[in-house]
């Protein structure tokens, strides 16, 4: 079963890198961008074929390594 798991940073918590892509958008012309977040996508090829298992699966991949929770939210997806 393929899942994808999208990973952003939580609201409140500063984005540099999202602040740089902002910055290089109005440079290239792009006006009217007040704000970027910027993410991951992680794409995830499981074994498993129920579903509410490998949703399981890629929460406790998520919890202990794809994410850090402290400052991230993810979202899981069929993909």
């Amino acid at each position: 079963m393929k899942l994808r798991v999208f990973v952003t940073l939580k609201p409140g918590v500063l984005d540099p890198q999202g602040e740089a892509i902002r910055h290089a958008l109005a440079a290239l012309g792009f006006e009217g961008v007040n704000g970027v977040r910027q993410g991951k996508m992680i794409e995830l090829d499981l074994t498993e074929g129920d579903a509410d298992k490998a949703n399981e699966q890629a929460r406790n991949m998520c919890d202990k390594l794809l994410a850090n929770t402290v400052i991230e939210s993810y979202r899981i997806e069929p993909a």
